[in-house]
């Protein structure tokens, strides 16, 4: 059975069809999911930005007009979403009672090849956390850049029609991104020695 385009799921939402919705729901779940996970710390303030950014698409499908891909729309519409969550919960006083779960997985990043050996579990680890802390200190268009390069696998161009800028800026901010993480990793793998 042939799977249908997105294109075809769009139309047939703008057609009145809410089970296409739910279908380009299952296709990219999990793919929004991880690029808000790169954002917010809690799974689940996480869960909440994601289904936003769900609800917020499916309420601005109807003027979706197919000049970009959907899903290039979609991550655009969940990376403002996520920023917007964390600017409003800046401005909000801190709960103290919630726990931070760290599920950030840096491997694309890092390129690290773990052993079962103890030691090198908790390199990895401190390592991870190190590199988490550098990316959430960076300024909000590199960590936003690098973010959906890194960990969502975007071409330059994608990432350019997210954030609504040239190529160049968005090769620029990589850039400066991984410069500012590899001088945080060097600053901070000397502190743990």
């Amino acid at each position: 059975m042939p799977v249908d385009t997105d294109a075809e799921l769009v139309k047939r939402v703008q057609g009145g069809d809410s089970h296409a919705f739910d279908l380009l729901f299952e296709r990219y779940k999990h793919r929004i999911h991880s690029l808000v996970g790169r954002f917010v710390d809690s799974y689940e303030d996480c869960e909440e930005v994601v289904q936003e950014s769900f609800l917020k698409a499916y309420k601005a499908l109807p003027r979706f007009r197919g000049e970009s891909q959907f899903y290039t729309w979609l991550y655009r519409i969940a990376a403002n979403t996520a920023k917007n969550f964390l600017a409003a919960r800046s401005r909000r006083p801190t709960r103290s009672d919630v726990d931070v779960e760290d599920d950030i997985t840096v491997n694309e990043l890092t390129s690290l090849h773990e052993t079962d050996n103890p030691e090198n579990i908790l390199e990895s680890a401190e390592l991870e956390q190190i590199i988490k802390k550098a990316i959430q200190e960076l300024e909000p268009e590199l960590k936003s850049a690098v973010t959906l390069r890194e960990y969502a696998g975007l071409s330059y161009e994608q990432i350019a029609e997210i954030m609504d800028c040239p190529v160049g800026t968005v090769r620029s901010r990589i850039f400066r991104a991984r410069e500012a993480i590899a001088s945080q990793m060097r600053s901070r793998g000397d502190e743990l020695r």
